[in-house]
């Protein structure tokens, strides 16, 4: 018998299963008391191998969940678990590809498709005029790519770039799909680490990005998701993971931060060099970034929010951008963490909730620049493996 193609996200559904309740915070067991390695590969095996059906109405973010559970074994030093190769092939079959040349100026973007729902079949005369190629689902694409190994030289990133500069506007923002979305700092992240991870910046006019990016740094040193809005580190994947349209009135400031890094507008450990000569205001930026850290040990994304596993990371990284990591209280962060970790593996938003691979993949990038025994170094910029992005697999 034929072998079924590889779906690293089968959903385990039985006809007539109705979802479990779930239990309170006080009948969750107490948590670890140190980081379970085992524990957490073993979490991600499960989700590599058949996600819970929980996960149904992600089912539009495939590739986005793909991407945390094989680069989050990756981070456990566990990428032993997985078929490099028929990961590989899954991923390239998520491209759009344009028919000829010339319809890379045709408005469209020819990137990744996020699922098989949105990977629509061409009409009866071949024209696929539904591309829902996004600029997310690419980065996800990508990245997964990178982390298996797979040379990024041999595809077809023609047509991802030519066609990627359809969607950046006159501002310098971008949009995630052609059809019409927001255009905002998230976006503009995901343009740069692609270029970054094809190495060619034929996708975007850089100097334009820059500008908008700018623009963005409110007056307490932190970014808006948009020029005005309040200053937030909100990513590119909080609303990907909850909606594919993405809204949200957070704001960016590690898409601002890590994108200029990219770009190659802000230097390596910041701090150490001639911060007055940054394009940003690099002492305000510091302050604010120093101030989400919380009584609890924890990280929030914006004052006056409770801490949060996921901003371990989103502040950790700028911090380890700008090279302020080591004024953080790294003993109250890991012990904050561990209130999080779940005994099933994996990590929740707060402690005494149940994980997901969201939160769970983002404690482990947290740990990783911990610098926890047992993990692969973190590529702040990129949000993988350090050897991910140097391509060494």
């Amino acid at each position: 018998m034929a072998a079924r193609e590889w779906n690293p996200l089968d959903y385990d559904v039985e006809e007539g299963e109705e979802e479990e309740e779930t239990p309170s915070p006080s009948a969750l067991s107490s948590p670890l008391p140190y980081f379970d390695r085992d524990r957490h590969v073993a979490f991600l095996e499960m989700m590599y191998n058949l996600m819970p059906y929980h996960y149904q109405s992600q089912e539009i973010n495939r590739l986005t969940l793909a991407f945390f559970t094989i680069s989050g074994l990756h981070l456990l030093k566990a990428l032993d678990r997985v078929d490099k190769d028929r990961v590989a092939a899954w991923v390239l079959s998520f491209q759009a590809h344009p028919r000829s040349k010339a319809e890379l100026n045709n408005g469209q973007f020819y990137g990744f498709h996020g699922s098989r729902t949105s990977q629509l079949p061409p009409d009866e005369n071949g024209v696929s005029a539904h591309n829902f190629g996004h600029l997310a689902s690419t980065y996800c694409a990508l990245a997964i790519l990178k982390n298996v190994g797979f040379n990024l030289s041999t595809i077809d990133k023609e047509s991802i770039l030519i066609s990627m500069r359809n969607l950046q506007q006159p501002d310098g923002s971008f949009m995630p799909v052609h059809i019409g979305a927001e255009t905002d700092l998230r976006f503009v992240y995901c343009a740069a680490a692609i270029c970054f991870m094809l190495e060619d910046w034929r996708g975007m006019d850089r100097e334009k990005a820059k500008e908008y990016i700018l623009n963005c740094q409110s007056y307490d040193g932190g970014f808006g998701l948009t020029p005005g809005l309040e200053s937030h580190v909100y990513s590119h994947f909080d609303d990907l993971y909850q909606q594919h349209n993405l809204s949200d009135a957070g704001g960016g400031t590690y898409c601002a931060v890590a994108s200029l890094r990219l770009m190659g507008y802000i230097e390596d450990d910041l701090l150490s060099k001639n911060a007055s000569s940054s394009v940003v205001n690099v002492p305000l930026l510091l302050d604010w970034c120093m101030q989400r850290q919380a009584a609890d040990g924890g990280f929030q994304g914006r004052a006056n929010k409770p801490s949060d596993t996921c901003y371990a990371f989103w502040i950790g990284a700028v911090l380890r951008i700008l090279g302020g990591y080591k004024f953080i209280d790294k003993v109250a962060l890991h012990r904050f963490l561990l209130t999080c970790q779940s005994e099933f593996g994996g990590f929740s938003k707060y402690p005494g909730t149940l994980p997901d691979i969201y939160h769970s993949y983002y404690g482990y990038t947290a740990f990783s620049l911990l610098e926890e025994p047992g993990l692969n170094p973190l590529c702040a910029e990129l949000g993988m493996t350090d050897l991910a992005a140097l391509g060494i697999i």
